[in-house]
């Protein structure tokens, strides 16, 4: 099944991952969310993760997302995702009401079902409930955004309908991808996931085919389709300086990896490249690598993270740059907005 032409929308993703304390992490990364925006990127993402900082380092993303709101003009800042189940439901519909009033209407939120086993135990929920938990809370914020009744004859405030318009469901599962459809909202397809045992030299694309297959299928009539394709990225100007952060980062990850079913068919860098998705190079490896990918194609948002490579700080926003002028226009994405220093606080680093 085709995917109908939109123009492509260009995001940074950010798991907030730098390998310093978690103040300097969000430092690190708000900086690097206002170069994306300075060199034309349309959305910045960032994720949510409990307890664990060497999954992810932000368990409150409307928080950091607040904070960038003074910070930023134009740019559309999201969740990629809030795991929804070990949320009050209520409390997300109004964080988000009021943050989205902060941001001028550029929120988009992203949810999903949720992390390690491990880390529902402390909200009091086991991870076997999640999908329940779930869908209960997704259609409690969409019915609490829309201005319905809560219990007590109590009503969101301040309303905020139009947020049921910037929902998007993050799935590996064509499961997943026919409920975002039903539900008329983005699909959020993953940077990368373990391949069935069956079928272990599966392409990342022939996964992730029938996922949208299974989004257009139930998208109702006159819906627009939006799908996020995340991919991991790291551009640098030689090759050699490319591989060399990759080899340090990939290796870095290794046997977590292998914890959550990734089968690593080798030790070299190439290697583990391939196994966990990586598009690795010069502006010119990441375009030829990236163009195979059948999935990407499809997509109307390219959204790229440097996970899991990590390189230092200086390199993201070199990343940046080398993407946005030389990488996404080959795929498809043309910049909307002129660059510059717009609205920044003068005491930023």
């Amino acid at each position: 099944m085709s995917t109908p032409t939109l123009p492509k929308r260009l995001g940074f993703f950010s798991r907030v991952l730098d390998q310093v304390d978690a103040g300097t992490r969000y430092r690190l990364v708000a900086e690097q969310i206002i170069h994306a925006e300075k060199h034309g990127f349309d959305t910045a993402w960032v994720a949510q993760h409990h307890f664990n900082g060497d999954e992810g380092g932000l368990p409150a993303p409307l928080v950091f997302l607040a904070a960038l709101a003074p910070q930023t003009s134009h740019i559309r800042l999201g969740t990629g995702v809030i795991t929804l189940p070990m949320e009050n439901a209520v409390r997300v519909a109004e964080d988000t009401a009021v943050l989205d009033k902060l941001l001028d209407g550029r929120l988009e939120v992203g949810f999903g079902t949720g992390g390690t086993p491990q880390a529902f135990l402390p909200f009091g929920l086991e991870s076997s409930q999640r999908s329940e938990v779930y869908g209960n809370h997704l259609a409690l914020v969409r019915d609490a955004w829309a201005g319905g009744e809560l219990t007590g004859g109590n009503r969101l405030y301040p309303a905020a309908p139009h947020l049921r318009d910037h929902v998007w469901q993050a799935t590996f599962s064509v499961g997943g991808g026919l409920r975002a459809g039903r539900d008329g909202d983005g699909l959020m397809l993953s940077r990368t996931q373990p391949r069935p045992a069956e079928t272990p030299d599966a392409k990342l694309w022939d996964l992730q085919g029938p996922i949208i297959d299974a989004y257009l299928s139930a998208l109702p009539a006159g819906r627009q389709p939006r799908i996020l394709g995340s991919r991991s990225l790291f551009v640098a100007d030689s090759r050699k300086e490319a591989l060399h952060f990759a080899d340090i980062g990939l290796r870095r990850i290794v046997e977590h990896f292998k914890a959550t079913g990734f089968v690593i068919p080798g030790e070299t860098t190439a290697d583990l490249i391939r196994a966990f998705d990586v598009h690795v190079g010069t502006p010119d490896d990441v375009i030829a690598s990236l163009q195979a990918d059948t999935a990407l194609a499809r997509v109307t948002d390219l959204v790229f993270q440097v996970h899991s490579v990590d390189p230092p700080h200086g390199h993201i926003l070199r990343s940046l740059e080398l993407t946005a002028a030389r990488v996404a226009p080959a795929l498809g994405w043309m910049q909307q907005r002129p660059t510059g220093n717009e609205r920044r606080f003068a005491a930023q680093v």
